[in-house]
């Protein structure tokens, strides 16, 4: 299993966010960044900034971290393609519908896999696929 450092994934995207204004060449993984990207451009001066590599983002500064954010969205986009765990395509694309927006139906979601990872590390066990998704199922 990859497991990349705070560093390595800030660089990710302000990389992939280079490339994307350059006209480079993307990985896939980089496409579905960039697409997510677009659709935050609070975060499009941050990411061409350098010193967002070191940049602490605190709720207490009322600041989102946009890195966790976009992984948030990546980790999300990732499991409904392979649909793992099983049945978050199906609640995904439930709930895109009932909101008529795939965004905000990640954002949805996005609070759902938080509350489920801070229950993991809280409880010490893995991830609990089953209230994952009930909890996904809750909001359609």
């Amino acid at each position: 299993m990859f497991n990349p450092s705070r560093d390595e994934v800030r660089q990710f995207f302000c990389n992939a966010w280079q490339k994307q204004l350059t006209g480079g060449v993307l990985t896939p993984l980089e496409m579905m960044a960039c697409s997510w990207i677009k659709l935050h451009p609070e975060y499009h001066a941050i990411l061409s900034n350098n010193e967002a590599l070191v940049q602490e983002f605190t709720p207490e500064q009322g600041q989102t971290n946009p890195f966790l954010h976009l992984s948030m969205h990546l980790s999300i986009s990732e499991q409904i393609s392979i649909d793992q765990p099983p049945g978050i395509k199906l609640v995904a694309e439930q709930l895109s519908r009932k909101l008529d927006s795939e965004h905000e139906a990640h954002h949805q979601m996005m609070e759902c896999l938080g509350r489920a990872l801070w229950e993991s590390q809280r409880n010490g066990q893995a991830l609990d696929a089953h209230a994952y998704i009930e909890s996904i199922r809750q909001l359609i």
